[in-house]
């Protein structure tokens, strides 16, 4: 099977004329409220939109830098430390603001949970739920981006947090939705 952007791109000579376009729509932009918290999950090559968000926000003296006042947090997953992308942004982005970036990795090859599996992005959120819980509460986003195969894992992550915080999952999630505050790319 092959890609047929990829076979494409590779098959064209050089200097032809190629069009491209991208998504459309809004569902991976920034908060408006620079006050807001954004929490990131994100698995291999799904943390493009993030590490624009981090450049943005951390990296770039850009007005969306100099106002953003909400704490970032990325929680990104992959298979062994050597599938980390872009290491180095986010130490540069943790000392550029110190207390505004953090970076929970998930590494599923070599981290496991408590009781021995398999340590996945939807397991750093259920270790976390109360803090995750909080942030939402005061106004956070959440944003998922990643691999298709990854959102029932984390849904059901946060379902199960939900319930145990008497909430009903769909009434809450629906809800985040409705307020544009939980953003979904999968592919």
């Amino acid at each position: 099977k092959k890609g047929v952007c990829s076979n494409f791109l590779c098959d064209s000579k050089p200097g032809a004329s190629v069009k491209i376009t991208g998504a459309v729509g809004k569902g991976m932009l920034l908060p408006d409220d620079d006050e807001a918290d954004i929490i990131m999950v994100a698995t291999g090559t799904g943390v493009a939109p993030f590490r624009g968000f981090i450049q943005r926000l951390f990296i770039e003296r850009t007005p969306a830098a100099a106002a953003f006042e909400g704490r970032a947090w990325l929680l990104f997953g992959g298979p062994t430390s050597d599938s980390v992308l872009y290491p180095e942004l986010w130490e540069q982005a943790a000392a550029n603001k110190p207390g505004q970036f953090e970076l929970t990795l998930a590494i599923s090859r070599e981290q496991t949970t408590s009781t021995g599996g398999k340590m996945y992005v939807q397991e750093r959120l259920t270790e976390r739920a109360d803090e995750l819980f909080e942030r939402l509460a005061g106004g956070a986003h959440l944003y998922l981006c990643g691999l298709k195969g990854m959102q029932p894992g984390i849904e059901a992550a946060l379902e199960q947090a939900a319930v145990a915080r008497g909430l009903d999952f769909k009434t809450w999630i629906k809800a985040l939705r409705k307020e544009k505050r939980y953003h979904v790319e999968v592919y």
